[in-house]
């Protein structure tokens, strides 16, 4: 990993949620955190009907960082949405902490915790859905983590490597079923008991954002701080190789239980979204390869 320059910022970042929308050309371009990229069918169904009712673009969009956008949605004067637009989108269930929308960027392996039963190196080392939602809590709780820039990311990589070359603020990637080794920025941190990860995490972001200050020049990221967050550490030498991205298509191993259907373009037009929400769909996990994963019962 290479220690970049820091940079400065001249204005907070404007990346948008559903309470801060960014004005695009064809209307108000909405975007909903899902840490992990879990979401499941019903809510991703719900969330569609928000974008045929409400919306010209009636397709729901998936990023880089496995989130989740609407587009072309009716704005106001003000730069809001219509009251009743965000009532619809809150009724989803993927509006759970309104002042913390913004900061609940946790991109995780996606596959993590649903391949036990697979062989060779395509399996993860650990179930980091506990980390997830133990660190998606911690944030929630803390009222002055509401203060993370939108662009803040915590980068989770279960141990097969599919994640290690993605830049993040904090994260991990899991050395065994018991243990991590932390990213701070740039840099390799400690390595930690994976049950105090995701505290440890915590802290960290509140660190950083103690760190940080206020005002406009205040950075986004970890590797922007003048003085590093944290020591650095050796990296430890069970850390895995660097995977490529999930194949689309039936997931190797998992006896067709588990599809990596492809959203061209990021898009989920309605035909996918049928595909996605009905027969035996059991869960869904946006991946950051424009794709979702489907598990079937």
């Amino acid at each position: 990993m290479s220690i970049s320059e820091p940079t400065r910022r001249t204005r907070g970042d404007l990346c948008p949620g559903v309470l801060r929308p960014w004005p695009a050309s064809d209307g108000a371009l909405v975007r909903l955190r899902v840490p992990g990229g879990r979401v499941s069918p019903a809510a991703l169904s719900a969330l569609h009907g928000v974008a045929v009712r409400y919306g010209d673009d009636d397709n729901v969009h998936v990023t880089t960082r496995a989130n989740l956008q609407l587009r072309a949605l009716p704005i106001g004067p003000d730069g809001r949405l219509p009251g009743e637009v965000v009532a619809a989108i809150a009724e989803t269930g993927l509006l759970p902490a309104p002042g913390h929308e913004l900061v609940r960027n946790v991109l995780v392996s996606p596959l993590t915790g649903l391949d036990e039963s697979f062989g060779g190196q395509a399996r993860g080392r650990a179930d980091l859905r506990p980390v997830t939602e133990a660190l998606d809590a911690g944030l929630l709780d803390d009222p002055a983590l509401g203060g993370l820039p939108g662009r803040f990311l915590f980068v989770l990589d279960d141990g097969r490597g599919d994640l290690l070359e993605r830049s993040c603020d904090l994260g991990l990637v899991a050395l065994d079923a018991d243990t991590a080794q932390l990213r701070v920025g740039d840099r390799w941190s400690e390595v930690v008991p994976l049950v105090d990860a995701a505290e440890r995490l915590v802290e960290l972001a509140r660190e950083f954002v103690d760190a940080r200050g206020v005002g406009p020049d205040a950075p986004w990221h970890v590797r922007e701080l003048p003085t590093p967050l944290a020591a650095a550490h050796p990296v430890d030498d069970r850390l895995p190789s660097p995977a490529p991205a999930l194949p689309y298509g039936p997931v190797a191993g998992s006896a067709g239980r588990i599809e990596h259907v492809e959203a061209p373009g990021g898009i989920l037009d309605r035909h996918l979204v049928a595909r996605l929400t009905g027969g035996d769909v059991d869960e869904l996990i946006v991946t950051p390869w424009r794709g979702v994963l489907a598990v079937h019962e």
